[in-house]
């Protein structure tokens, strides 16, 4: 589950390059779908993972003001800042862990960790193909959301090793 994990945030990484090149009217432009514009989106990724790990390791939730993500480095430095815990949590998580149910803050009913797990990563999928329809909407390429060609490229990036993957999280 970590590689996936890993690799959304390499196509997140990908993604911030790519807003790079698009002037802030372009970001912020509203939109159909997704949460109505290129950076909320973005954000919105964020703080839905961020929110789901608190809840799984018991924290509580940090409530992320969209509107405040107003730039693309603002929304790529929520992603590192929240990265390394995300991370350490992963590291720690065990297969046995998955069955747990936790009870979010933020709505009735409580979910099993595991499948918290998999819709964070199938939630990111999601909105990234917002992401690709809103690029090509624009006449632009979007990111490869290929996970084999991007999985050979985070593990074969600089050395062949693990050390590449740190290139690009943090």
């Amino acid at each position: 589950m970590l590689t996936l994990f890993i690799y959304n945030w390499q196509v997140r990484s990908e993604w911030f390059k790519w807003c790079r090149a698009l002037p802030s009217e372009e970001l912020k432009r509203q939109r159909t779908g997704g949460m109505g514009n290129i950076l909320k989106t973005l954000a919105h990724i964020i703080d839905v993972e961020c929110s789901w790990i608190k809840a799984i390791q018991g924290k509580p939730d940090v409530a992320i003001d969209l509107d405040a993500y107003d730039t693309i480095e603002k929304v790529e430095d929520l992603s590192i800042r929240y990265q390394s815990e995300v991370m350490d949590y992963l590291n720690s998580h065990s297969i046995e862990d998955e069955q747990g149910m936790i009870q979010p803050s933020w709505m009735e009913g409580t979910y099993e960790k595991g499948m918290i797990l998999r819709h964070l990563i199938a939630h990111e999928i999601h909105h990234i193909g917002q992401l690709s329809i809103w690029s090509r909407e624009m006449g632009i390429e979007p990111v490869s959301a290929s996970l084999i060609i991007g999985l050979y490229r985070l593990y074969t990036c600089k050395t062949g090793n693990a050390t590449c993957i740190t290139s690009f999280l943090f």
